[in-house]
């Protein structure tokens, strides 16, 4: 089973976020030029989920986050990310999307 950190949050005003990391990232500050990325534990949580698990809520989200290579890659293969529209920080892959 592959698990990663996911943090899902409803807003007031309708939208369903889901923020996934990798767990080798979580807490970590990763760094590209002035760019300042903190994959912090309030964003993206303190639950480790199988991925198949995140999968269920991206089909529900409004607004998606995600931050490294196993978490990215799920967004990918479960088709709600194109790999040309990922960016890199650190090496480490980076993808988010709005629904608007």
């Amino acid at each position: 089973m592959v698990r990663v950190y996911l943090r899902v949050r409803e807003t007031h005003d309708g939208h369903y976020l889901v923020a996934m990391c990798d767990k080798s990232l979580l807490g970590k500050t990763l760094v590209e030029g002035k760019v300042k990325f903190k994959v912090s534990r309030d964003f993206y949580g303190e639950e480790l989920v199988d991925v198949k698990i995140c999968v269920e809520h991206l089909n529900r989200a409004t607004i998606a986050n995600m931050v490294g290579s196993t978490s990215v890659e799920t967004a990918i293969n479960a088709g709600f990310v194109h790999e040309q529209a990922v960016g890199y920080i650190e090496g480490h892959p980076h993808a988010q999307w709005v629904k608007l």
